[in-house]
């Protein structure tokens, strides 16, 4: 049967949830006594789905030894969104409008965190380049904790083209410099905003960072140069939660 693997009890939860519609097929592992895999079977059963019962060695077989916590699908990934429903959406959140821009990570186990940080700091949408990037796989949707299947993510074919469309429906750019010359706590970050990280080993590209209103650096006192991306993007999300004043 066509369809990808999606696995790990996060992951299948927010299919089920948000998505049921696309999963295939649906396994769950025969001798578990997870009270969270029970839970996700009744959940499928509500859904209209049956799961299939298989033994631990078939799962492992399956996903090729990963980390699967017993729920496995087959599941027929959505079309990517169109680029037009950027500009919707940004509209429609107005001044609460909060983007992150990832240019070229390429890891999906950091893509994954970040969407997962995206998702519990309210982002409005996550942007990535279509080349030379990482998009949505098996290991990402685990990584993001289900993230994946609840933000709205685009994968853009000019990323410079989207940030200047971007910035003429009035969202600032503020991009992630390690040698900027301020401190990203002394940014404003209320009103419309996109935060521009750069890839894990290279930053921002050229045409990238000179299309950013602002540039600024996470303050260090260790002796690191750097923090890890996904651990950036947390810091300056949440930063800029903060700011905005949201509240659970």
């Amino acid at each position: 049967m066509s369809g990808e693997l999606i696995y790990g009890i996060h992951a299948i939860e927010a299919a089920l949830t948000h998505d049921p519609g696309n999963i295939l097929e649906l396994y769950f592992e025969s001798d578990s006594h997870n009270a969270r895999l029970k839970e996700l079977s009744d959940h499928a059963r509500e859904a209209g789905l049956k799961p299939h019962a298989r033994d631990k060695a078939a799962l492992d077989k399956m996903t090729g030894g990963a980390r699967h916590q017993g729920a496995v699908a087959r599941y027929r990934t959505p079309p990517p969104r169109s680029e037009s429903e950027l500009a919707a959406l940004v509209e429609k959140a107005g001044s609460e409008a909060l983007l992150l821009v990832l240019d070229g990570v390429t890891d999906p186990h950091n893509l994954g965190a970040c969407l997962r940080s995206a998702e519990a700091a309210g982002v409005t949408a996550v942007v990535v380049p279509k080349d030379k990037a990482a998009g949505i796989t098996p290991t990402v949707r685990k990584a993001s904790a289900g993230a994946a299947d609840r933000i709205a993510f685009f994968a853009v074919t000019n990323l410079a083209r989207t940030l200047k469309a971007l910035k003429q429906q009035g969202v600032w750019l503020a991009g992630l410099a390690g040698d900027a010359p301020q401190d990203f706590y002394s940014l404003d970050l209320k009103g419309p905003l996109a935060i521009v990280m750069g890839s894990e080993g290279e930053g921002m590209r050229r045409l990238t960072r000179e299309s950013c209103d602002f540039l600024a650096k996470i303050p260090m006192r260790g002796s690191v140069e750097s923090l890890n991306v996904s651990v950036a993007t947390g810091v300056v999300l949440f930063e800029a939660l903060r700011q905005r004043g949201k509240k659970s």
